[in-house]
């Protein structure tokens, strides 16, 4: 093996090491032990046999490409190594695969715009001063990266081709997502019980001065007081709910439940409320049981959310048709369960139907408001579904009603 092949081996085994202990380094794992590892493997090039061979002409002191990156097993997050002149020394695949304008041999600015990644390097490998760099998107479905960046070599010690630095990226875009979510989910919150509240501090106040004697007034009042209150639990019971079924929603129930005779229950219990209103309730439920695994609570808790709405949503003098259904299999999945609730209401525009499972979300707030909703029935029924590994479908074109349908692997 020639001088020149044997600098490529010594380079990449430098190139090696340094990567390692600068990933030992961000994790804070770096030890002597590492140290000790880095300089064997140079240790073991050089004495690799053949290393006094005769040296080739025209060879170039850049190492092999492949040599300073393991297997991308190793890192799971994309690593790039750039050269004092951020050209691109290597890359491992899910860098390019983020990347697809990355190229090595060719400047990093080619396939990253970002100014604060690019403007970061030059000062890390000139000043050993690690950096971390947050690279937002540009858009909502483009992922957020943490880039950090570590000298591998300084400017003076790295040649043209040779790594100086490595970025690592650490895809953020889930945690940023949650963070919103749960700043939105307070603010709602906080929305959602600053208004009753408020009306309850206000008729106390009502009641303790100007109205302390007036008994027409006080029964009034305390009407309102009472709704409101009652307004309050609701959204409690609606947020302790939901809380319970995303705590277990990763855990499939085991149990098989007969869903007609659990929708059929339900419906007897909501007749009552559709009486109140002027709807009639059509139920068509199998014979014989329709069983899916499941728990009993939870589906209970689903069709009375879908019949409550569509009792309360779907316009009196008109009726909520509520069917289980068993369907065959279709394609690779087994036989399936369907639970349809269909009302003959206004409808809903089509675009508020991607958006009607979210937390709070509602098509009209002040006739939400009016009819008792918190705003969170169909996120309930959303996560109880993805629980039972089901799939909710809604079906609406305006002025002709809404349609509801949830569907269920069938037991075994």
């Amino acid at each position: 093996m020639g001088v020149g092949a044997r600098r490529r081996q010594v380079a990449g085994a430098l190139g090696a090491s340094a990567l390692i202990l600068a990933v030992l380094a961000l994790r804070g794992e770096a030890s002597w032990a590492a140290l000790l590892a880095g300089l064997a493997a140079v240790a073991a090039a050089w004495a690799w046999p053949g290393r006094t061979a005769a040296p080739s002409s025209g060879e170039a002191p850049r190492p092999a490409l492949g040599s300073l990156l393991p297997s991308a097993a190793v890192f799971p997050d994309p690593v790039i190594l750039v050269d004092p002149r951020l050209v691109v020394v290597e890359a491992n695949a899910i860098a390019r695969s983020v990347l697809p304008a990355l190229k090595e041999r060719q400047p990093l600015a080619f396939a990253m715009r970002s100014p604060e990644v690019l403007d970061a390097i030059p000062a890390v490998i000139s000043t050993g001063e690690p950096a971390r760099v947050e690279v937002a998107g540009r858009t909502g479905n483009e992922p957020t990266w943490e880039v950090r960046i570590r000298r591998l070599a300084a400017r003076s010690e790295a040649g043209l081709g040779q790594p100086a630095a490595a970025l690592f990226f650490r895809d953020l875009s889930d945690q940023r997502r949650l963070e919103t979510m749960r700043v939105d989910f307070i603010a709602n919150v906080s929305h959602e019980l600053r208004t009753p509240l408020a009306s309850l501090s206000g008729f106390i106040d009502t009641l303790k001065g100007p109205a302390r004697d007036d008994a027409q007034a006080r029964e009034r009042f305390l009407d309102i007081m009472q709704a409101q209150a009652q307004r309050m639990t609701r959204l409690i019971d609606d947020l302790l709910q939901l809380s319970r079924v995303e705590l277990k929603e990763h855990v499939p129930p085991s149990t098989p439940v007969d869903l007609g005779a659990t929708v059929a229950h339900m419906v007897e219990i909501m007749a009552p409320l559709a009486r109140e209103r002027g709807v009639g309730l059509a139920l068509e439920v199998p014979q014989e049981p329709v069983r899916i695994l499941g728990d009993r609570d939870e589906l209970l808790r689903l069709v009375e959310n879908l019949v409550e709405n569509a009792i309360k949503y779907g316009g009196s003098g008109k009726s909520v048709e509520i069917a289980v259904r068993r369907q065959g299999p279709g394609g690779t999945q087994g036989e399936r369960v369907e639970l349809s609730v269909r009302d003959h209401g206004p409808g809903i525009p089509p675009e508020h139907l991607p958006r009607l499972t979210e937390r709070f979300y509602r098509v009209d707030v002040a006739e939400s408001r009016i009819q008792g909703g918190t705003g969170l029935g169909l996120a309930i029924v959303k996560h109880i579904v993805g629980r039972h590994r089901g799939r909710l479908a809604i079906e609406s074109e305006p002025g002709q009603g809404a349609t509801f349908r949830a569907l269920f692997p069938a037991a075994p």
